[in-house]
């Protein structure tokens, strides 16, 4: 039996703030963005090439703004990703390179965390 993971909800304090964060400085795609009633508006953002999305809005999550922690997205070149998005303004660490591939870090504005991933290369 096959299970695809395919959203994950990030919890954010400004809507129109986060969805601009992750669309123009990051580079996702807007799928949705619908208010579904006035304590319900579901936006859907998923990142290029990805089969993932992530969902930010109101009332569509119990967890605090900003306690989403440790999502990782897998990348081609992330040094290449870096200089991209630190030229949009994305405060993101320097490379940091380990045994099991390298690594970029960053923020969204309320504090929940990625990690971008280049693999390392296979033997």
């Amino acid at each position: 039996m096959e299970m695809k993971l395919e959203l994950v909800p990030v919890p954010v304090s400004d809507v129109d703030a986060a969805k601009a964060f992750y669309v123009d400085r990051v580079g996702f795609n807007l799928d949705h963005d619908h208010r579904v009633n006035d304590q319900i508006r579901f936006v859907q953002l998923t990142p290029p090439g990805s089969a993932c999305s992530i969902a930010i809005g109101e009332g569509i999550s119990q967890m605090a703004p900003g306690s989403q922690k440790g999502l990782q997205m897998v990348v081609n070149d992330v040094a290449a990703l870096r200089e991209v998005l630190a030229s949009r303004g994305v405060e993101v660490s320097e490379v940091d390179h380990m045994a099991w591939g390298s690594f970029v870090f960053f923020s969204d504005p309320d504090g929940n965390t990625w990690s971008l991933q280049q693999l390392p290369p296979r033997s």
